[in-house]
């Protein structure tokens, strides 16, 4: 649990750590790279699976995100529902399972059977990678929101909203979709106070642990 204790950001002092920001961007090219390149015989086997299993559907899904300052971009992941599952989100509404900003139910009737591997070990998640390479996002930071999400946010949840979000972050390595939005917020905010370069280490090596052995996605 987190400690229920409000984190007041101060956003001038994280806009002027200039030094932490500049190793910061260059451990997300090294690593991004790097990563791209390693994983690329793997990004093969779940693209064939995925076109397997439906033929006719994209591989990649993109869907606009908002970033830093509320900055929209485009994220990438690998496909993990059916073709039609924005159409079908609206009546899916009403069996959402998390509180406040955010929409997730365990028994995703979109998720397609490929889908559910993926996201169980975090792999849908990898296209992100090229989202840090040309810098949307960075390794490690908050969970970039969709619009609607962040429509429901009140002052003190944008606070999350004024670094980059990230591919893995303290939220993802402390039960993920089994701790609600508002101790979301409040992950977000402790590792933004908290952050850098070391920190940022220890949770990148905490998201691998987790691929292997998950902790609460679905």
């Amino acid at each position: 649990m987190v400690e229920n204790k409000k984190n007041i950001i101060d956003e001038d002092y994280q806009n002027k750590r200039y030094i932490y920001r500049f190793f910061k961007r260059t451990l997300d090219v090294i690593g991004s790279g790097i990563g791209l390149i390693i994983l690329s015989p793997l990004f093969l086997i779940i693209s064939i699976l995925i076109k397997c299993e439906e033929p006719s559907g994209p591989i990649f899904y993109s869907q606009i995100r908002l970033g830093k300052n509320q900055k929209p971009f485009k994220m990438y992941k690998f496909r993990s529902m059916v073709v039609n599952a924005d159409q079908m989100l609206e009546q899916l509404m009403k069996q959402n399972e998390v509180e406040g900003a955010m929409f997730k139910i365990k028994e995703d009737p979109r998720v397609t059977k490929i889908g559910k591997f993926i996201r169980k070990h975090s792999i849908d998640e990898l296209p992100q990678l090229w989202n840090v390479l040309i810098g949307h996002m960075t390794l490690v930071g908050p969970r970039p929101p969709l619009k609607r999400e962040v429509l429901g946010y009140t002052t003190y949840d944008k606070q999350r909203l004024i670094v980059k979000p990230g591919c893995t972050g303290l939220w993802q390595v402390s039960g993920r979709n089994d701790v609600g939005f508002e101790e979301m917020v409040e992950l977000d905010l402790k590792y933004i106070e908290k952050s850098s370069v070391w920190y940022d280490f220890e949770i990148l090596f905490k998201t691998i642990w987790i691929v292997v052995s998950p902790n609460g996605a679905y």
